[in-house]
């Protein structure tokens, strides 16, 4: 299906805080299984002068517990099948100012193609609301310690591009106590979008490495077969492509094409194996 938006799928029950084409540089994973990541945070308005909150970190935990093991994480507090989302942009965020579209990339990231169950947000120290102009802290004590956890049912396929928004509903969200102080309970909406298909298959003979290149007329995106033959092109827009099978001059085989791929968000196409003859 195309551009596919499930906001209903994961909409959230998060009342009470749980005490118990990208680039290099942003893929830790260390296999080749890897989908792209990218979290953003939006709030809906509430009626308040500001609410801060202090993001420090975030993780993402799989259904396959062992799938951390070929990560290296310092981070002992982690359970089984989670793993830290490198390159966050931590900060002070007012979500009052993150409404009508308005929006803040929290990271982007290859992470390891599987189902993910969960998110977790950890919070700092400086979370705020500012009431007729009046700062009060929120106490927010179990965000910061265990993170709020945001259910999810979410499987990530190789070579995609997942966009998450993270919707906070600051009305339902901050509790004011009797005593004046406030209670940071957050409320929040996670929605996703898959951004991108992909194109995957394989090319045979498997004694030399060919190189794979897509194009609209417009773009091009490339890759190389691996050992085993098989190639994916990840991250490619919407539309329709022309594939080009190249191997090396010295192997003496022809260029093949392979026309009318048609890519969709959201779905790996598979064009089977392709054949190159001298």
């Amino acid at each position: 299906m195309k551009n596919l938006f499930k906001s209903g799928l994961v909409a959230l029950g998060l009342i009470a805080f749980a005490s118990c084409d990208s680039n290099d540089d942003n893929n830790q994973a260390s296999g080749d299984e890897t989908a792209r990541v990218a979290v953003r945070l939006t709030d809906a308005p509430g009626d308040y002068d500001a609410v801060f909150v202090d993001v420090e970190s975030l993780s993402v935990r799989y259904s396959d517990t062992s799938i951390d093991d070929d990560f290296e994480n310092d981070d002992d507090d982690l359970e089984d099948g989670e793993i830290i989302l490198v390159n966050i942009n931590a900060g002070v965020y007012d979500l009052l100012e993150l409404t009508a579209g308005v929006n803040v990339l929290l990271v982007d990231n290859n992470i390891p193609a599987g189902n993910i169950t969960q998110m977790r947000l950890i919070l700092g120290d400086d979370n705020r609301v500012v009431v007729d102009g009046e700062s009060f802290d929120l106490d927010t004590p179990s965000a910061q310690q265990s993170g709020l956890k945001i259910n999810l049912n979410e499987t990530l396929e190789e070579g995609l591009f997942y966009e998450f928004l993270l919707d906070f509903d600051v009305d339902k969200s901050i509790v004011q106590r009797g005593n004046g102080t406030y209670g940071l309970k957050p409320v929040i909406r996670a929605s996703i979008a898959a951004e991108s298909g992909a194109i995957t298959g394989n090319v045979l003979p498997l004694d030399v490495q060919v190189l794979v290149t897509a194009t609209d007329g417009v773009q091009e995106i490339s890759a190389f077969t691996n050992d085993g033959g098989r190639f994916l092109l990840a991250g490619v827009p919407d539309g329709t492509y022309t594939l080009t099978f190249e191997a090396d001059v010295a192997a003496g085989l022809a260029i093949s094409t392979v026309e009318d791929v048609v890519v969709v968000n959201g779905e790996v196409n598979d064009i089977g194996t392709i054949f190159l003859v001298e």
